[in-house]
């Protein structure tokens, strides 16, 4: 009985000081999702630049071309619908950009979790983790992209206001709404993996239906009520309001796309936990 005592009180210095015990060896679940996320985002990174000769600049290239020929082709059909666009370049990057995000998180994160059916198989694993790390990874070639704004702004001479302040809250704002999103996909395609082709037709409407290469101005006054009701729409005002006419987006906008926001991770998340158990049974 003493001898066992004693090595039970051998134990305790040893937490005492600060050493790992058997128990400490092991994650938190919250910081072992966060150690997934970060090396499953890492591992994309990778994979997406790997052989390529140019690497992360196809990140500032790709923007930057895309609004190049854009600007080539609408700027004498569009521009002269709405002379209030200061600069229609910044005006279409910024719009490209930011509705680029939610399609790339929202694409890969539709199909994360049957393209990880064989983990899932084999560990035991938050299964959230894969639609959230689409979302994560697409916010990172974001920010890169961010860069080709920079660049679009230093030639035209643009230089960003205060509200400039407001980016990190639209930027958090955007990936909340594409978390919810990509949440909700991921575990319809579950069940229904018409949803994955659905949703390029929904994303090939989504993209003519936002005022991204045009002014909104130019369309019919019931269409233009309607755009309240097109969350990328309220978005791309947002980053557009503090970069492109520097100024503050307005309380009605924050609480707009804050709505938007919760309303999507609210139903994504729902749809979600209230399935997940039975991936397994369909992947």
């Amino acid at each position: 009985m003493s001898s066992e005592t004693e090595t039970q009180d051998a134990r305790r210095p040893a937490a005492a000081d600060g050493r790992k015990t058997g128990s400490d060896a092991w994650y938190s679940p919250a910081k072992r999702d966060r150690f997934i996320l970060k090396q499953l985002v890492t591992k994309d990174f990778k994979l997406k630049y790997r052989r390529s000769a140019l690497g992360v600049a196809w990140s500032v290239l790709n923007p930057l071309l895309m609004m190049i020929v854009l600007a080539i082709v609408f700027t004498n059909v569009m521009r002269g619908a709405d002379d209030t666009i200061p600069n229609f370049p910044l005006y279409l990057i910024l719009g490209n950009t930011a509705f680029q995000l939610m399609s790339d998180s929202t694409s890969q994160g539709m199909s994360s979790i049957i393209v990880a059916a064989s983990l899932l198989k084999k560990v035991k694993i938050n299964r959230y983790v894969f639609p959230v790390q689409k979302v994560l990874f697409a916010v990172v070639n974001y920010a890169f992209s961010m860069i080709a704004v920079a660049l679009v702004m230093v030639f035209y001479q643009w230089t960003p206001t205060v509200f400039l302040l407001y980016f990190p809250l639209f930027l958090l704002l955007l990936t909340i709404f594409c978390i919810g999103l990509s949440l909700f996909l991921s575990a319809a395609s579950v069940f229904f993996r018409d949803v994955m082709h659905l949703w390029s037709v929904v994303l090939t409407a989504w993209t003519y239906v936002t005022p991204l290469f045009y002014s909104v101005n130019i369309l019919p006054d019931w269409m233009q009520k309607a755009e309240v009701f097109n969350p990328m729409y309220l978005y791309v005002l947002f980053v557009r309001r503090i970069l492109l006419w520097r100024m503050a987006p307005g309380f009605t906008l924050i609480a707009q796309c804050t709505v938007c926001a919760l309303v999507s991770l609210a139903i994504g998340y729902f749809v979600f936990h209230k399935n997940e158990h039975k991936f397994i049974l369909y992947i």
